[in-house]
This record gives structure tokens, C-alpha cells and sequence, in this order.
């Protein structure tokens, strides 16, 4: 705005409007003069407080040698080596409980005895019932082996009356085997004579038409006399005489016993002469021995079939099986009518005791067993960190319910099945606790596992190394002047003043330290931001940046701060 000034007549005064005017203009004069002595002073103690909030934004430090220990660390909670909750398989009064909570049990003793009268009851039917399935078998099987019809003695096969694919009825008679090693001889002596004969006796036959004598046995006499014609009285006898292949059934011979002579010829027949009958229907499958052959006995002349008897064996077999599974199966379910300890423990619940009745809609367990010889915990752990662990790694374990106590712990498993949640994959490590004292199950547990560690080591802060593995150090060092020399501009850009940024080299870190491997030596003066978790300064120049700006100093220098910590 420009102001002018009015001219006046000569000699002639200022009116009392243009004096106002003038006033007015004087005070506001004033008071701009007043308030712009104000702002330059107020400008100049702010910067100076600027400068002393910056200079109280460090940490001042010194690099010094110490040990460093990277450790996970986790919580978890307290678990038994085993545990079981042992139930019930059946139900009934519970005859005996012979336990009570804290009881120590070794594995197999005897938790409860429960009323088994049902479970033997069932064995009985089952028993019955296996006895019935095995008599229809073994019938059944009888049957099947008679489709085999044998010679019931040796001789030979005479009179077949059969062929392949003939039915036979069960009883029908097929042929008849003789045995014609031996003869029979029946021919008649006076009956004087045969009284002076005796059983046992010697004998010579002759066969008619021939002129040699066959020695013989007599065998049989009749104990009754036989009139023959003429009004003779004779009594008949057997006499035994080995065929020696000419004799045959129905021929004609005569005898003679201690020089007596028989009355008239007699009859040959064979020893032994037996039918073969079916033992059971059935259509004729094969015939092994043809008629005329020899036959030992026992052995197969013919074999029958039958689908009805061979589908009826199948069903008696099924049954039997059937059968011997039920029973089985009752006999087993007697052993769960005594309930016995799984495994060897301490007893930490008991449901039931003697005199309850177990019905089949409860549904609490009988017990509950702790296996106490150690304890173990389980830990999620991080897909990068699960490689820097091992089966056999020792684990520090504390409990807030234990003070003062470090218990020892062992990696037992590192399971490979891990769980993503977020975008991050953990996997279970198992660790078991063998000294337990003053620990039980459920207690909530602190775990660390030391992975890596160095001892009497040159370390900084993690907060000191900056982007770029750089720290800040007292320019006036030998390490500061260093750097300065190595990169004058880098080494000073965004230092505060009196010191320098210089390179480092690191080693192992933990949340708190950084091993310095090369770059700093001990004793080296640092600093590093106070403001570790973030948040704004205001630069020299009164404008507030964020940590990972460029904060202008007052001398125009500008320091950068980065929350980026190792």
C-alpha cells in the first residue's frame, strides 16, 4: 500500500481531520516496530532450542568387547510323556476298582473288574452254535468223501453195472469185489467122521479132473448133521486152500482129513466177496478200475458228482468260520470285562468305582493316566529360523511358578509338517524336560534356545549401524579421521557435528548387539538416535521431518536418521 502526503496552504495549520490521521498512522507505525523486534528475538532463542533438542536426539556410546548370544526364545505348555484316558468297552456293574487318584501303576495292572455274566453268556451261545456248524461240516465233508466210491477190501472188481455219466442212488450196488487168493472149500464128511475132525486140522483137497492134491485147513465143521439121500447123515466142512490161479467160484473138489475120505464133492467159492454200493447219489464222474481189475483196499473205483453237495460243504464251511469268529470274538470281549493300566503311570483322574453301573449312553472315561518320567513342551518356530536347529540342542526352560530355577531341556523332534497362517509357515520342535522337579503338566513355560553366540567380541548397539553399515563415530577419532580421508563428502554428509560416518564391517547380531568385525576399534566414541522406535524431529530450519528425512542443521549441516535397526 503507498501513502501520500497532502499539501497545505502556506501559513495555514493541519485541520483537526488531518491530525487524527496522522495519529493513527504513528501508533500502527509503532506497533509494527514493537512486534518485528519481537519475532527477530523469539527467531533467534528457537533456533537455539532446536539445536538443543538435536543434540539430545543421540545416544553417546563407545565400542566396547563383550559376548554376544543369538537365542529363540518361545512359550509353551507343560505336556505329559504319555497320557491315556482309559474307557470302557462294555457295560455292567463294576465289580472291583482297586486305585485311587496319585496312585503310582505299572503298565498292565489292574484297573477294574467288571460283572462278566452277559459276556459269559454269549460265550455259551456261541459255543452251542459253533458245535451245530461244525456237525453240519463234518457231515457235509463225510458226504463229499463218499463221492468217491472205494474197494472196501482187495480182490477183483467183478460185475460193474455202471458207466460215466450214470446216476446213482445212494445204497444202489455198482459191483462186488473178490478175493481170490484163498478158495473155500464146502464139502460134506459122514457125520461119524467129522466127529473125529477137528478145527484147525489139516486137509487135502483135489479138484476134480485133476490128479494133484491141494494141502488145506479145515475152518469150519457144522455143529448139526444133514441127511442126504439115502437117508446118510453128513455134516458139512469149510476147508481153506490158497488158489494157485486155476480155482475158481462154483467148481468142484474132494477131501480128505487124518486118512478119512469126504462123502461127495464139494463146492469151491471165494473167501471173501463183497458188493460195492454208493454211499450217496450222485452222477458218475470217472471210473478208475475197470471190471476184471485189481483193486487194494481203500482204493477209488469210481468218482461221483454232485453241485447240491459240493454248493452245501461251501455254505457248511462259511458257517463254521462264521461260527469260530463269533466265539472268537465273545472270548475276546471277556478281557475287556478286567480293564487294565496301558502304561506305566500316575493316576491323575478316577470316574468310576465299585458298585457304578457302566451303561452304554455314558460317556466319561474310566481314568485318566499321566506318564510322569518327563515332561515335554512344543514351540512354533519360524521357517527362517527352523534351520538352526537341531535333534539333541539343549533348551533353557523357566516357569514363572518356579522362581529362580532354569530347568534343562532337549530338542527330541523338528517335525517337517509346518502351518501357514498370514503368510508365514512355522514348524513344531518338540522338547523334552527330563528333571521335572516343581513342574507338572499345564504349567505355562518360558523356552530359550541359545542358536549362536561370540565371546569377548569389539560390539556397538544395533541401534549405531545405520543403512549401509555405516555408524557414527567422533571425527576427531583415529577411525573418524579415517574416514574422513577415505571419502571426505560421504564420510560428513548428515553427521551432527563432531562426528563422522564410517564403514563397518558385521558379524554376528543379536536384538541388542552387533559384532563389529572391521572398521571401528575399541574404545571408538559413537552416537546413534535416541528416538529409536521413530517419530519427527524439527530441523535448524524449524520444519519437522520424519527419522527418514534429512533434518537441516542450524550451522547447515543436515543429519539422517533411519529407524531401520539391525
Amino acid at each position: 500500500m503507498t501513502f501520500k502526503k497532502k499539501e497545505l496552504a502556506d501559513g495555514a495549520a493541519p485541520s483537526r481531520k488531518g491530525r487524527k490521521k496522522w495519529l493513527k498512522w504513528a501508533i500502527l507505525a509503532a506497533i509494527l516496530l514493537a512486534a518485528g523486534i519481537f519475532v527477530f528475538r523469539s527467531c533467534k532463542a528457537g533456533q537455539e532450542a532446536l539445536n538443543a533438542m538435536a543434540a539430545a536426539a543421540y545416544h553417546y556410546d563407545a565400542a566396547v568387547k563383550q559376548d554376544i548370544n543369538v537365542s529363540l526364545t518361545g512359550t509353551g505348555t507343560l505336556q505329559p510323556a504319555d497320557s491315556y484316558e482309559v474307557n470302557a468297552m462294555v457295560t455292567g456293574e463294576i465289580l472291583n476298582a482297586p486305585f485311587e487318584e496319585g496312585d503310582v501303576l505299572e503298565e498292565g495292572a489292574l484297573l477294574y473288574e467288571i460283572d462278566p455274566s452277559d459276556a459269559q453268556n454269549n460265550i455259551d451261545r456261541a459255543e452251542i452254535s459253533l458245535e451245530r456248524s461244525r456237525m453240519g461240516y463234518d457231515q457235509t465233508a463225510e458226504n463229499l468223501e463218499k463221492l468217491q466210491i472205494k474197494a472196501n477190501r482187495a480182490g477183483y472188481l467183478t460185475s460193474l453195472t455202471v458207466e460215466p455219466g450214470d446216476e446213482v442212488q445212494a445204497g444202489q450196488a455198482i459191483g462186488s469185489i473178490q478175493d481170490s487168493s484163498v478158495m473155500v472149500l464146502r464139502v460134506p464128511f459122514n457125520s461119524a467122521d467129522a466127529a473125529n475132525l477137528s478145527l484147525g486140522g489139516s486137509a487135502l483137497v483135489t479138484p476134480s479132473g485133476s490128479f494133484e492134491s491141494l494141502p488145506g485147513v479145515i475152518t469150519k465143521i457144522d455143529s448139526t448133521d444133514t441127511a442126504m439121500a439115502g437117508g446118510m447123515l453128513v455134516r458139512y466142512l469149510e476147508i481153506e486152500v490158497e488158489n494157485p490161479g486155476g480155482l475158481s467160484g462154483g467148481g468142484e473138489a474132494f477131501a480128505e482129513a487124518s486118512g478119512l475120505a469126504c462123502n461127495s464133492a464139494g463146492t469151491f467159492s471165494y473167501k471173501a466177496e463183497t458188493p460195492v454200493t454208493a454211499g450217496i447219489s450222485g452222477k458218475v464222474a470217472s471210473i478208475a478200475i475197470q471190471e476184471g481189475g485189481w483193486a487194494d483196499k481203500d482204493s477209488v473205483i469210481l468218482t461221483l458228482e454232485s453241485k447240491d453237495l459240493q454248493k452245501s460243504l461251501k455254505d457248511s464251511e462259511l458257517a463254521l468260520k462264521d461260527g469260530e469268529l463269533s466265539l472268537q470274538n465273545q472270548r475276546d470281549q471277556l478281557e475287556d470285562y478286567r480293564v487294565t493300566s496301558p502304561i506305566a503311570g500316575t493316576v491323575v483322574q478316577k470316574s468310576y468305582k465299585a458298585g457304578d453301573n457302566l451303561t452304554a449312553s455314558g460317556s466319561r472315561a474310566l481314568c485318566t493316566i499321566y506318564d510322569l518320567s518327563y515332561l515335554t513342551m512344543d514351540l512354533n518356530i519360524d521357517e527362517l529360523d527352523i534351520s538352526k536347529l537341531k535333534v539333541g540342542q539343549k533348551v533353557a526352560i523357566t516357569a514363572d511358578a518356579v522362581e529362580g530355577r532354569v530347568y534343562e531341556g532337549t530338542i527330541t523332534k523338528i517335525s517337517v509338517q509346518g502351518s501357514t497362517s498370514g503368510g508365514v509357515t512355522t514348524y513344531p520342535v518338540t522338547i523334552q524336560i527330563d528333571e521335572t522337579d516343581g513342574l507338572l503338566p499345564g504349567m505355562n513355560v518360558d523356552a530359550e534356545i541359545l542358536v549362536d553366540s561370540v565371546s569377548d567380541v569389539l560390539a556397538v548397539p544395533a541401534a549405531a549401524v545405520q543403512r549401509g553399515d555405516r555408524v557414527l563415530v567422533a571425527a576427531d577419532s583415529e577411525t573418524g579421521k579415517a574416514a574422513l580421508e577415505a571419502d571426505p563428502e560421504g564420510a560428513a554428509a548428515g553427521a551432527p557435528e563432531g562426528y563422522v560416518w564410517a564403514k563397518v564391517t558385521l558379524g554376528l547380531s543379536s536384538d541388542r548387539y552387533v559384532e563389529i568385525v572391521g572398521g571401528l576399534s575399541e574404545g571408538d566414541a559413537i552416537a546413534y538416535p535416541a528416538n529409536e522406535g521413530g517419530g519427527f524431529f524439527f530441523g535448524g530450519n524449524g520444519m519437522m521431518v520424519e527419522p527418514d528425512g534429512a533434518m537441516p542443521m542450524g550451522d547447515g549441516g543436515t543429519v539422517t536418521y533411519s529407524t531401520e535397526w539391525r
